[in-house]
């Protein structure tokens, strides 16, 4: 998995208050879950941009005052109206546990039914996985290629070595749905095999 770097503050004083007057100094505080002890930080909210507006998911390598954490993010909390990021919290991880995480999923190739007036319909942008971060890959990529009108790709067909897939089996990735552009090109193509 790619790798993000965050600098952060460790905060004395939580609260609130506090909170509040991070957010009015544009520092969005922040917790890391998941070690000996819960770590209370503020980070920059510029420092975020190139981690919230992306589909990538990544490790985040936490530097609080000279120490570093590997954690993946767990959780945002945004102003309903404003863009304000108000809370985020991490989850500290390890090579040795496996984690749970949602990954996003990338299609790849033309789905053959497209060219006979099929439409290609993505269900699912994120899949849940579980893995050792090491096993993990940047996303999970689904080939279209083959599937025909009528045709779909579900969880249960995907492989990736050391890597579970959390989502139910049988949910359906990606389908080439009927069209009337398709139905017209099947029944032409029948009255023309009956000739």
């Amino acid at each position: 998995m790619k790798s993000f770097e965050i600098n952060g503050t460790l905060r004395q004083v939580t609260g609130k208050k506090d909170s509040k007057k991070l957010r009015g100094e544009e520092l969005v505080p922040c917790v890391l879950y998941g070690g000996e002890e819960n770590l209370h930080f503020s980070v920059p909210f510029s420092d975020f941009r190139g981690l919230v507006y992306t589909p990538e998911v990544f490790v985040v390598n936490l530097n609080l005052e000279g120490k570093t954490y590997q954690s993946i993010l767990q959780d945002m909390q945004w102003h309903p109206v404003e863009e304000q990021l108000l809370h985020v919290d991490f989850l500290q991880i390890s090579e040795s546990k496996p984690i749970k995480i949602e990954l996003p999923v990338t299609i790849k190739g033309t789905a053959k039914g497209t060219k006979t007036g099929g439409k290609l319909k993505v269900n699912l942008r994120k899949i849940k996985v579980k893995g050792l971060v090491n096993n993990l890959p940047n996303e999970v990529i689904v080939d279209v290629s083959d599937l025909d009108v009528a045709q779909s790709i579900k969880v249960g067909e995907l492989h990736i070595d050391g890597v579970e897939f959390l989502a139910a089996k049988s949910n359906v990735i990606a389908t080439v749905t009927v069209t009337r552009a398709s139905k017209a090109a099947a029944s032409a193509t029948e009255k023309g095999g009956k000739k």
